[in-house]
């Protein structure tokens, strides 16, 4: 079964100026359990979308939970893997904003989401997490028991991929959506909306990425699916996180929803993003400030 997205971040309006070119090119699909869209602009631009789609579908063939040979089952299964260069560099990646969320961001949480999603006990599943026992290089090995995931990462770096594609093949204009949104160009309109609250409001997006995490938006029983590897709960409705990286962004807006204002202004100044708060009464914060 697929799950509901978890990201609340829509197109509430296509380009805001589309100027004199053709009518865009556009795909639109399911990858990486999420709704997919790419919208690209320009000469070749019909002709480049079936590779940006193979594109896509390599980096679901790495971290797909749905696909039992992806690399990542794979890896959960067997405990370790000789891992392919995405899968090293998004291996990098994790690790880069475990450590900037102070641990809150971790793969390693799998085990957990698992029971929870089947009504088990979780006390064994809390065990596992830690990211610090996982081997990361020369290959991949997991602590006994250990299972990873990269549903909070993987989507942004699948968007970054396309985008980077599409750039490297000349294209300026175009918006890549594979849960989260990487801009060429623009400008393009883009809505937050928040699932107790609705509409929000706008911003508009000319480059750059943005990503954004509602922990309400899939419950597994009475607990939000964004889980701490700590324990505790998140303390944000939802949050969206801007900056050059889609995988960056997504993994920050996971990691953020369980941080206090001031531990994130501390990630931020490591990883420098802007950041859109909403808390339970439907009030919005940015920052920095």
């Amino acid at each position: 079964m697929m799950l509901s997205r978890r990201r609340f971040l829509s197109i509430s309006a296509a380009a805001l100026s589309m100027g004199a070119s053709a009518a865009p090119a556009r795909w639109s699909g399911l990858a990486l359990g999420a709704e997919a869209q790419i919208t690209l602009h320009g000469p070749g631009a019909t002709e480049a979308l079936p590779r940006a789609i193979a594109r896509l579908r390599e980096i679901e063939a790495a971290f797909s939970l749905y696909d039992p040979d992806s690399e990542v089952s794979r890896l959960n299964r067997a405990g370790r893997l000789v891992p392919s260069q995405d899968f090293a560099a998004l291996m990098a990646l994790a690790d880069r904003v475990h450590r900037a969320t102070q641990g809150q961001f971790d793969p390693t949480v799998q085990p957990l989401w698992q029971a929870l999603a089947r009504g088990q006990d979780t006390g064994d599943a809390r065990q596992l997490i830690g990211w610090e026992k996982v081997q990361r290089a020369p290959q991949v090995v997991l602590g006994k028991g250990q299972a990873l995931t990269f549903n909070g990462i993987a989507q942004g770096y699948a968007t970054d991929a396309v985008a980077d594609l599409l750039e490297t093949r000349g294209f300026g204009r175009a918006l890549v959506n594979i849960g989260e949104f990487r801009a060429l160009g623009g400008p393009w309109r883009l809505g937050l909306a928040d699932p107790g609250q609705g509409l929000l409001g706008s911003r508009t997006l000319t480059g750059g990425a943005v990503a954004s995490s509602s922990p309400s938006a899939l419950m597994l029983g009475a607990q939000a699916h964004i889980l701490s590897p700590q324990g505790g709960a998140a303390l944000w409705s939802t949050v969206s996180v801007e900056c050059p990286s889609a995988a960056l962004a997504d993994a920050l807006s996971t990691g953020f929803c369980l941080m206090d204002e001031a531990a994130i202004r501390a990630a931020i100044r490591h990883i420098p993003a802007r950041v859109t708060l909403v808390d339970a009464g439907g009030n919005l914060r940015r920052l920095p400030a």
